[in-house]
């Protein structure tokens, strides 16, 4: 087999122009495609990244038909105390197991009438324990655009307005605003509020929410014990996402009600919100790319190596005429086009990382919706890179088959006698 190696290698050294230039564009291909995942990987972490830690957390547990109606913000499907009490614990016991929970936030989400006194609009609203939300989605405090950004994000008595709102009605930092609200009995209560910041408005549902202390949303509805409409779940590592929601959703499964229905439905951040198409298509644009690059090597390598076996016919007639057996004719082809795809995907790999440093060190940014001056930070795994690696040299091998069989049944004498 060394032998055959080093025939191999001969032979590309041999054909050094044809040898460089299948290599290149191999070389060529590995790094588009390397690029793309890096940079696109970096766009897609980058817009999660925004979504889930500025508003939605990586899993939200609401009662079961919630989210279903959740355009009219219902206040009949809350979870009840020993409901909430439920989760925690099963959450607790994943945490021991795993470590994976970072934190939880309790929410009640409602819909209100704004009035700055002279006006007055709708206004949907997300009532949070100030500690819990910045935990769990601790990009929220920069959404903040007019007021000061402050650890504990808002007291009791205050609200942060959605930029919408503030700049359609002309709501300033520190002034005073009335919300009214229906319960879930139908009855109307009001209860005023200090503007204490505005939120950067940003696309999608969650662009005209506000936020008001957990505490004031009871008081505003006149809840008496728990009831909570959502409960947000960060992770530590994205990575646990799929481990962490099936464990939370076969321990909530089997909780039902009198009437044996579910309690609780169980959803991933990607179920939450339209971006996840987005995340969609660029995972699809990256599996195309993958396929252009499998075209790529294809084409190339089974050229190259159909004219090697054109051009050396009374060579293969002569190593066949002295004994040489057809297996090792073969053998000896198909580890040339193993050399063109190894060749190419190492000078490939060596050239995208070089990049991705490059383009790490010049520190480019771009805007996404409503955010500004996002970074882009593509980062290349080393399970993208092998599999790269591997798809292009198997592929290289593949297209190797047919010219090495067709070499391997050539005639002794009909080759010998080509000229």
């Amino acid at each position: 087999m060394v032998n055959i190696i080093k025939i191999a290698a001969r032979n590309l050294r041999r054909y050094l122009r044809r040898t460089l230039l299948t290599s290149a564009l191999i070389t060529l291909g590995v790094v588009a495609v390397l690029l793309f995942i890096s940079i696109t990987g970096s766009f897609k972490e980058m817009m999660v990244g925004q979504i889930t830690d500025s508003m939605l957390g990586h899993i939200q547990v609401h009662r079961k038909g919630y989210l279903a109606s959740i355009d009219n913000l219902p206040l009949n499907r809350n979870l009840n105390q020993s409901q909430v009490a439920k989760v925690e614990e099963i959450l607790r016991d994943i945490d021991r197991d795993t470590d994976a929970v970072e934190s939880f936030s309790m929410r009640i989400k409602l819909g209100a009438m704004f009035s700055n006194y002279t006006e007055t609009t709708n206004i949907r609203l997300n009532t949070v324990i100030p500690e819990q939300e910045v935990k769990t989605v601790p990009l929220l405090p920069d959404r903040i655009i007019k007021g000061q950004k402050k650890e504990a994000l808002l007291q009791k008595g205050e609200i942060l307005v959605p930029e919408l709102i503030a700049n359609g009605m002309k709501v300033k930092v520190g002034d005073s605003v009335v919300l009214v609200a229906n319960n879930k009995d139908g009855s109307v209560n009001g209860k005023t509020f200090t503007v204490s910041g505005v939120l950067e408005g940003i696309s999608g549902p969650g662009g005209r929410d506000g936020v008001i202390h957990l505490d004031d949303a009871r008081e505003l509805l006149r809840i008496n014990g728990v009831e909570i409409s959502e409960i947000a779940i960060r992770l530590k590592n994205m990575d646990h996402l799929s481990m962490v929601f099936s464990r939370l959703k076969a321990g909530l499964e089997p909780l039902r009600d009198k009437k044996d229905r579910s309690i609780f439905e169980v959803h991933t951040w990607e179920k939450l919100t339209p971006f996840y198409n987005i995340a969609k298509m660029i995972d699809l644009m990256t599996f195309f790319i993958k396929i252009m690059l499998v075209a790529i090597v294809l084409v190339s390598i089974m050229n190259v190596m159909i004219m090697a076996v054109y051009e050396r016919i009374n060579e293969i007639g002569t190593i066949a005429a002295i004994g040489t057996l057809p297996g090792k004719i073969m053998a000896l082809f198909v580890t040339e086009g193993f050399l063109l795809g190894v060749l190419g995907t190492a000078a490939g790999t060596v050239i995208s990382l070089i990049s991705i440093a490059l383009i790490n060190a010049a520190e480019i940014t771009f805007n996404f919706g409503r955010q500004s001056d996002l970074l882009l930070a593509p980062v290349i795994g080393a399970g993208d890179v092998i599999t790269i690696v591997l798809i292009v040299i198997a592929i290289s091998v593949l297209a190797s088959l047919q010219p090495a069989f067709k070499a391997a049944r050539m005639d002794p004498i009909t080759a010998l006698r080509h000229v």
